[in-house]
């Protein structure tokens, strides 16, 4: 079978330097004792060269944010990705990377299994973290570099960019508000298609590179991370079922990146048995008394990124679709229900600093970002640690690598299976 190209980051295994995260021992004494490590003009590193890295560079373009550099999975993938994208730097090693004094914040966003290691080596270095979700590929990882961040004053944030749609931050607001009154129940999905024939392939199907969850870690976390930021509750106890529609797929001689198995098709391939699933469906009890219930797909035909939530309280409803980001939904019992557009004047005050266009121009997925690095960014600056972070941590990060441990467990088990608070998690 092809072997996947090398990371240019130590391997644990190989590296007797190179410790696993949880036996890393962080001394406080090793940083600044107060404001955390001096704030200049914040430059930035991106990790990896596949379809999301361009998003994160976008994104810190339009905040007027530096891009140092880029380093790729081999010497060759830097260069060519900071040619494309006008980077100044390409970094032959994430050693390189690390030792660069222009460098405050590192984005992580280079596939699955080099997640932990490279943001506990970030950290090491007193670089801030913004990773790409999952985490890390386990919960003990995941335990590990939370541990880690509350432990160092730097600051580290995990890509739940979805959280960033100006009005989900509006529904979470009404929420908070109590205007939907308890909520009931919570229903919804993330469903896209470019994994529905047996010829689309990207790393992601395979176990050992994305974890043995994909469709549920993958884009079944963003849901989970953002039904429970919005309505304040979380989950206790799952009951999952879980399907590997195409358990032989091609794997193409040529690599291709996610999204582009649709007009990238491979002549030489070779067939793969996979293990991760393609679809699932998950029943999730609330603490408090809540109920609900999602979906994920990924070969949903027609729906190419679509992520939908219907929200019932005992006083009203809302729902949102990301195939129609600026419009929410508001259900009534005893009117007619509403469709608020998004228009920055018709938010709630602390929601406008999240919607930069007037109503009319659409905001989506790449804001979504720019609005997620502007909370970083702007809190990483304000520099008071014990203030509240308006982003996902690395602690949610770990909640969520926690849920889909006992989502898997409830699969294999065919039963309801409690889930351990992460607090609680060794």
């Amino acid at each position: 079978m092809k072997q996947n190209p090398k990371s240019q980051i130590p391997n644990p295994k190989t590296n007797p330097k190179s410790e696993l995260v949880s036996d890393f021992v962080l001394r406080i004494s090793d940083f600044p004792s107060e404001g955390g490590f001096p704030v200049t003009h914040l430059g930035a590193a991106v990790v990896g060269t596949g379809f999301i890295a361009p998003v994160h560079v976008e994104a810190l373009r339009r905040l007027a944010r530096p891009v140092i550099g880029i380093l790729g999975s081999s010497s060759e993938k830097s260069r060519v990705a900071a040619r494309a994208l006008d980077i100044p730097k390409a970094y032959h090693s994430y050693e390189d990377l690390l030792a660069d004094r222009d460098v405050s914040v590192v984005h992580v966003a280079s596939p699955n299994r080099l997640h932990a290691e490279q943001c506990r080596l970030a950290l090491a270095a007193g670089k801030h973290v913004i990773c790409e979700k999952p985490l890390a590929m386990t919960a003990g990882e995941t335990a590990a570099l939370a541990d880690l961040s509350r432990r160092t004053p730097l600051v580290t944030a995990v890509c739940y960019n979805v959280r960033f749609y100006p009005l989900c931050l509006e529904a979470r607001q009404r929420i908070a508000e109590g205007r939907l009154g308890p909520v009931h129940h919570v229903i919804g999905s993330y469903v896209q298609d470019w994994l529905l024939y047996d010829t689309d392939f990207n790393w992601r199907v395979l176990a050992e590179e994305g974890g043995p969850l994909r469709a549920v870690a993958d884009i079944g976390t963003h849901w989970l991370d953002l039904v429970t930021s919005l309505t304040g509750l979380e989950i206790d106890s799952v009951c999952a079922d879980l399907r590997t529609v195409l358990p032989i797929r091609h794997w193409p001689k040529t690599s291709v990146e996610t999204f582009q198995s649709k007009t990238e098709r491979a002549r030489e391939t070779e067939p793969v048995h996979v293990r991760t699933e393609d679809y699932g469906s998950v029943l999730l009890h609330f603490r408090g008394g809540a109920a609900g219930v999602f979906t994920v797909s990924q070969v949903t035909a027609g729906r190419k990124n679509c992520i939908r939530y219907e929200i019932a309280g005992a006083r009203g409803a809302l729902a949102w679709d990301s195939e129609r980001p600026n419009e929410l939904w508001l259900g009534h019992r005893d009117k007619a229900n509403e469709v608020l557009l998004r228009d920055p004047a018709l938010l709630h005050a602390g929601v406008r600093r999240f919607a930069n266009y007037p109503g009319g121009h659409n905001e989506g997925f790449p804001d979504t970002f720019k609005q997620l690095f502007r909370a970083v960014y702007e809190y990483i600056e304000a520099g008071d640690w014990n203030a509240p972070r308006p982003f996902p941590t690395f602690q949610d990060g770990h909640r969520e690598a926690v849920l889909c441990e006992a989502i898997l467990q409830s699969h294999r088990m065919r039963c309801w299976v409690d889930v351990m608070p992460p607090a609680e998690k060794p």
